[in-house]
């Protein structure tokens, strides 16, 4: 039987031991207290229509909107966040926070939903995301954004989407609608090679989002669409992150320099979910960089 002393130590070194912790949790609850009240409030428009042409059976998604309460002397620069989850999974509330955060440092910022595998393959979930491009274009101004200051970012799936949508021109983005695309350690980039090495399977809905033809591959590959027109790049990718993502973007990377000759990854140590989860945090310095990287500063 544990004795009196035997249990008040284990008490003392547990209260020690979570007091870095308690402190740290307190210093967190402090800054995003403090945010609250020396940042303008954000406004959520959410679950706004953008579907113009049903492209799947399923319900059509929505998109949600973030922008700043406070009177603002200028429009805003836009950026649409594409979230991933190996086209099978997701939605957008999951991001709002990661929205609210980009909308604090001075974008108007767009989350759309898009429908899933198996309800939709990669290149119906492409044509959606265009469909997101597209209302932006049109709309983001009356929800104080500037339409001709538009970014787009995705991580892993959402990279993907974001990349094929506005590199391919038969998804009918005007060229130049998007001003620059911030890659998050995107998934999916040279499904092509990925496939011709592991053809795919009912595993994670792969049949269903891609396909058997290698042809189908190759449409749905954002790396057979580089050429000189493609908007300005900013690539992050993470050092602990899968293999196949580091191999794709290294290979995008290298072609997109033809054009691009400036044109870099900028490697994180973070693993593949901390590269997305890290824009939970309002300090965290990448949304700096891309805020800076919108506005021209970089």
């Amino acid at each position: 039987m544990i004795n009196t002393y035997t249990m008040l130590f284990s008490c003392s070194a547990f209260a020690k031991a979570n007091h870095t912790k308690t402190r740290f949790l307190y210093t967190a609850f402090l800054v995003l207290f403090m945010t609250s009240l020396t940042s303008c409030s954000i406004k959520k428009h959410k679950n706004l229509d953008y579907i113009t042409q049903s492209i799947t059976k399923s319900a059509a998604p929505t998109l949600n909107v973030f922008s700043s309460r406070c009177e603002q002397d200028s429009l805003q620069p836009v950026l649409i966040f594409v979230y991933g989850g190996n086209w099978n999974s997701g939605r957008k509330e999951i991001y709002n926070i990661a929205a609210r955060n980009f909308a604090r440092h001075g974008a108007t910022v767009v989350v759309p939903d898009y429908t899933k595998s198996p309800d939709a393959t990669a290149l119906e979930m492409t044509a959606q995301i265009a469909q997101a491009i597209n209302w932006t274009e049109e709309n983001i101004i009356n929800y104080g954004g500037d339409p001709n200051r538009i970014f787009i970012t995705g991580h892993s799936a959402g990279g993907h989407l974001a990349a094929l949508a506005t590199m391919d021109a038969s998804y009918n983005v005007e060229q130049n609608t998007i001003k620059g695309i911030i890659l998050n350690d995107a998934a999916g980039l040279d499904m092509f090679s990925y496939f011709k090495k592991s053809p795919p399977t009912n595993a994670s809905n792969y049949l269903a989002t891609w396909g058997e033809e290698p042809e189908l591959w190759k449409t749905a590959s954002p790396y057979y669409f580089i050429n000189k027109n493609v908007p300005k790049m900013k690539i992050y990718v993470g050092t602990e992150t899968y293999e196949s993502i580091k191999q794709g973007n290294n290979r995008f990377l290298k072609e997109l320099q033809t054009v691009q000759p400036s044109a870099a990854i900028e490697y994180l140590e973070k693993k593949h979910a901390p590269m997305v989860t890290q824009f939970f945090f309002p300090w965290n310095k990448r949304i700096d960089e891309i805020i800076a990287f919108m506005n021209g500063q970089e």
